[in-house]
This record gives structure tokens, sequence and C-alpha cells, in this order.
């Protein structure tokens, strides 16, 4: 069995907040172990992550020990970052065995084709103040100096405030039509891409679109625990994990 996770953004909320969240991530892995072949995390699994070259942030010990754990059972562990964990360095692979990308990727999984992505950044051609951004966070020459001229603390508190104040821009009210930019990104790549699924995360709105082509959405966990399992006839499903 093949799973997918997005949007778990561990460390946000209050302590309680975070305490259950952790959780409930940690009973989730437990419950795949017997079966995982494949996990795949689809970005924002924390709520910030920027790694130093001797520092990375402190917590997540337990999800941590549980990944490399998965990984050392022999589940292939992926994970493509989202723009709260984009800043990612060496640490995850070497430490937890983890498999790494910061740019969508295509996969031959079960016999399908998959296009899986976090989902930030995409279709934004006629949005320049979004695309400077993208920039911006996405150069390594800026995310070099950052390492080099500001204190960790420092970098990391700003770091937390800055994803917590993008975090609740989404607002707690799911809204369908918050989808449809990447609905409209797989309308318009798709000939390129041919993909048999497309798979989904950060708009924090849990969707499984069957037509024209099957795109599946991840929400966020915070509201509802969800994931995507796909079995190795190929077929897949969103479901939702009662918290």
């Amino acid at each position: 069995m093949h799973y997918f996770v997005a949007d778990i953004h561990l460390g946000s909320g209050d302590t309680a907040e975070q305490r259950r969240i952790e959780r409930n991530f940690l009973d989730f892995l437990k419950q795949i172990e017997g079966d995982a072949e494949t996990l795949f995390l689809v970005g924002d699994i924390f709520d910030f992550w920027f790694e130093y070259n001797e520092v990375v942030p402190k917590g997540f010990v337990r999800v941590l020990g549980r990944l490399a754990e998965l990984h050392d059972k022999g589940v292939r562990v992926v994970m493509l970052t989202g723009n709260h964990d984009m800043w990612v360095g060496d640490y995850l692979t070497k430490e937890c065995g983890i498999e790494l990308y910061t740019k969508p990727q295509v996969f031959e999984v079960a016999g399908k084709r998959l296009f899986v992505a976090h989902g930030d950044n995409m279709n934004i051609d006629n949005l320049p103040m979004l695309r400077l951004m993208n920039w911006v966070f996405r150069s390594r020459f800026l995310r070099k100096a950052a390492s080099w001229l500001i204190h960790p603390d420092l970098f990391l508190r700003f770091g937390k405030w800055w994803s917590g104040k993008s975090r609740k821009s989404h607002g707690s009210e799911q809204r369908p039509e918050v989808i449809e930019p990447l609905v409209e990104y797989v309308a318009q790549h798709h000939d390129a891409v041919e993909a048999d699924y497309y798979i989904f995360g950060h708009m924090h709105y849990a969707a499984d679109i069957a037509s024209p082509h099957r795109i599946l959405f991840m929400g966020n966990w915070h509201s509802q625990p969800n994931y995507i399992s796909l079995d190795d006839n190929g077929e897949i499903k969103l479901k939702f994990i009662k918290s």
C-alpha cells in the first residue's frame, strides 16, 4: 500500500494543539507500518523548517524517529517540500532516510502515473508579486546569506511567526473555489504530463475530482486528519481519520 499525507503543520498552534496533531500523526504512522510500501509526505509536514549547517529546529523527535524506523523497515519515505518546509538540507535524508524533492514530481507507482506536488506557486504566471516572493524564498543565495548572517534563535523565531501568519491566511472556513487554480493547472498541462492521478495539498481543502481528470486534494490535519491510499491494483482513495 502507498500512502500520501500533507499539511500536518507540526509545531503550529498552542501546546495542547501541537500535542494533539503530533499524537494523531504518530498514530497514523503506527497504523500503516504493517502494509506501507511507500509514504509520500506532500509538503508542510512541519509548520516551519529551516536548516543551518549545524542547526535544525528543535522538537519533532518522536515523529522523526518514527519516520526513520519506517525507513529502516524498508518503507520508501518520500518528501516533497511545501511553502512552510522548503528550506531543507541533507539532515532528513542522512538521519531519517527520507528521499527529498523540492519540485513537483512524476512517479510510477502501482502501475499508475502520478503527478505529485504540494501545490504552492503553481499557475501563478499572472501573479507577479507571488512570483517575486517565490523567487526570494527559494533563492539559494539568500538562504545561504540568512544562515550566515542571522542567528538561529532570531531566524527560527521569525520563521515561526511568518508561518503562523501564512497559515492563518487560509482561514478556518473551507471554500471549494480555493482549488480552482490547480484544477486549471491540470487542464492546461495534462497533455504534457499524461498522469493517471494528480495529487496535491496546500489548499487545506480535501476533495476528490473524478472528471475530466482524477485530481485529489488533501486537507490540513488541524481541521480533520486525512490521507490518500493507493493499493497495488492502482485503486486510489481519499480517506478521513476520526480524531
